[in-house]
């Protein structure tokens, strides 16, 4: 069941991911036909992963700890006023898990798509400062169970606050920095549910890479 619904979470990503690109390419060509301004722009940022995280552990001395990871980002921006726009954050990372009781629990991956209402403050000045909130779907994947039996992790809905920055180099090229604080909780259940864990990650993200205005 685990899997299945890993499945059927990536095939309605990449249903949605098929229909933005369309309206994505649409909107482009319409645009740049009319003379104005694209309203999509799509970012590609190197982000660092830090979770935060504390834990209610039942069965199980002390709770458990997530390690940071680095891994590549693709945002995708639709402006629908010059200030207002929507992004949707598409990243995965790695994360080795453990407890402070000394047990190894593996890895996992985690895949967090996260939609984000944004505001833009400057956006025809050279600095373009933004502030965004949103709410993110956290799927667990790929578990490595590690010294236990059996691991299992479970995907939920939280909610997501984002601050950053675009700097205008040109030719429709941005330099951005970005931070972001996401509130993801699982329900981890280890040797068939032996022992059970109730989990906040509540990951910061830090990022900075490039962006372009269609």
């Amino acid at each position: 069941m685990k899997k299945l619904g890993v499945v059927t979470s990536a095939l309605a990503l990449a249903l949605g991911l098929t229909t933005g690109a369309i309206g994505f390419f649409g909107s482009a060509v319409e645009a740049r036909a009319e003379g104005g301004d694209s309203p999509w722009l799509i970012r590609v940022r190197g982000i660092y992963v830090s979770p935060d995280e504390s834990a209610s552990v039942t069965g199980l001395a002390g709770s458990v700890e997530a390690d940071g990871a680095l891994t590549p980002e693709l945002d995708i921006t639709y402006f629908f006023t010059d200030n207002i726009a929507a992004e949707l954050i598409l990243a995965t990372s790695n994360h080795d898990m453990s407890a402070t009781a000394g047990v190894d629990l593996g890895d996992v991956w985690i895949l967090p798509p996260t939609l984000l209402l944004q505001y833009h403050f400057t956006p025809k000045d050279q600095f373009r400062p933004y502030v965004g909130a949103g709410i993110n779907y956290t799927i667990f994947y790929g578990e490595d169970s590690g010294a236990v039996a059996s691991i299992d992790y479970e995907d939920g809905f939280g909610y997501a606050l984002q601050a950053g920055m675009d700097y205008d180099l040109g030719d429709q090229w941005v330099f951005n920095i970005d931070v972001k604080k996401l509130w993801l909780n699982t329900d981890v259940s280890i040797n068939g549910g032996a022992i059970t864990a109730d989990v906040d990650l509540d990951p910061w993200i830090f990022g900075a890479g490039f962006g372009y205005r269609f």
